[in-house]
């Protein structure tokens, strides 16, 4: 594959500064991992942006959590259908092999990907209503959630109430894969939505029985 380039320089010297500190201080921890395996407790499926940062929101080393990240922390409906699914794949791995007792979803405010759903919502993103759009289509699985804020005439409230609601969306589509159904029915999975305030540092979760989201 002749596009392929070597790392720029600035990565190379964070690689080695790693090897030379933290690698060098904990590498017995890392060849237990390599010739263990891993076990992690807890699946976190958060969104693609680089602000959120899962492992230090939560103070987790290596093999504490299995993550998996998409543009706005989505779930889609479970549909094998035989095409590529990355997240479901994900997911399925997380519960049937790895035997995940947690599984989290995070959303967090300034969402791109949710922010763009609005804009769609609203007539305001043609390219991403284009069947060629990749967003535009993953994005489809939140548009239904939109009635629920349309009427917040506030732009950035709107944004961080249907941010929330895309953690929702998420867990409600989670429970129709039949083996986390079965796990979360069988009491050995238990479902979390959080929602973290990047600027802040807050951090929410989702309380079923008020269908609100409470600080932690």
């Amino acid at each position: 594959m002749e596009h392929a380039r070597p790392l720029p320089s600035y990565l190379v010297q964070r690689y080695h500064g790693w090897k030379a500190t933290t690698y060098a201080e904990n590498h017995a921890w890392y060849e237990r991992l390599a010739a263990e395996g891993q076990r992690p407790r807890a699946m976190v499926i958060s969104c693609c942006d680089s602000r959120v940062h899962v492992t230090s929101i939560f103070g987790a080393d290596q093999g504490e959590f299995f993550i998996h990240r998409n543009i706005a922390n989505l779930v889609p409906p479970y549909l094998p259908d035989g095409d590529h699914h990355g997240t479901s794949a994900a997911i399925e791995y997380a519960v049937t092999a790895l035997k995940v007792t947690h599984l989290i979803v995070l959303g967090h405010s300034q969402c791109g990907g949710v922010q763009g759903c609005i804009d769609m919502c609203h007539g305001k993103a043609p390219q991403l209503e284009a069947k060629e759009s990749f967003v535009g289509r993953w994005m489809d699985i939140l548009k239904p959630k939109f009635e629920l804020v349309a009427d917040i005439e506030d732009g950035t409230e709107q944004a961080r109430q249907l941010e929330r609601q895309a953690v929702v969306a998420s867990l409600e589509n989670l429970m129709s894969f039949p083996f986390v159904n079965s796990a979360v029915e069988n009491d050995t999975l238990s479902l979390h939505g959080l929602w973290t305030d990047i600027g802040a540092g807050g951090l929410e979760y989702y309380d079923p029985s008020s269908q609100k989201f409470k600080p932690v």
